[in-house]
């Protein structure tokens, strides 16, 4: 199934940011088959609240479509999208959310808020919930595992 593919993909960018001691998060945009954009979180290195790894997915995506309406695509991503990422996946009128774990603590497509789902907005997404969401979630727990060993360390 291509959602199983994109988001082994998807968590092979996670593992980039991992590696870099970023917040192991990874995303793709898919358009017609093709990967139109890559990103994984680099806040740390770049000291920049808005280099999620959506944002920076989103981005490359609408420049190698040089369109900022990226209506026929999907959004591939390890983690439940922020609020800020939430909103730039509105923005660019992305057509499908494929996400894999939940994030209780951020998460504004299903556990704080449900941005993509309110009518209110002129346009909605449609979400695919928990694909791979427990190989997602455990890099994550791996990731501040070893963050606090390092620093009681």
């Amino acid at each position: 199934m291509d959602d199983l593919k994109y988001m082994e993909l998807a968590l092979a960018e996670a593992r980039k940011a991992y590696q870099r001691a970023e917040v192991p998060v990874g995303a793709l945009v898919v358009c017609n088959d093709q990967i139109i954009g890559r990103g994984f979180n680099l806040r740390e290195k770049a000291q920049d609240p808005t280099v999620h790894a959506e944002m920076i997915a989103l981005r490359e995506a609408a420049k190698n479509k040089a369109s900022w309406r990226l209506e026929n695509c999907q959004l591939y991503v390890t983690l439940e999208p922020c609020p800020m990422c939430t909103g730039a996946i509105l923005q660019a009128r992305i057509k499908r959310l494929v996400y894999g774990a939940s994030d209780p603590k951020a998460g504004a497509v299903d556990s704080l808020y449900q941005l993509l789902s309110d009518q209110r907005f002129n346009h909605q997404v449609e979400v695919v919930r928990g694909v791979m969401a427990a190989e997602s979630a455990q890099l994550l727990k791996d990731f501040f595992r070893e963050l606090r060993q390092r620093k009681d360390g």
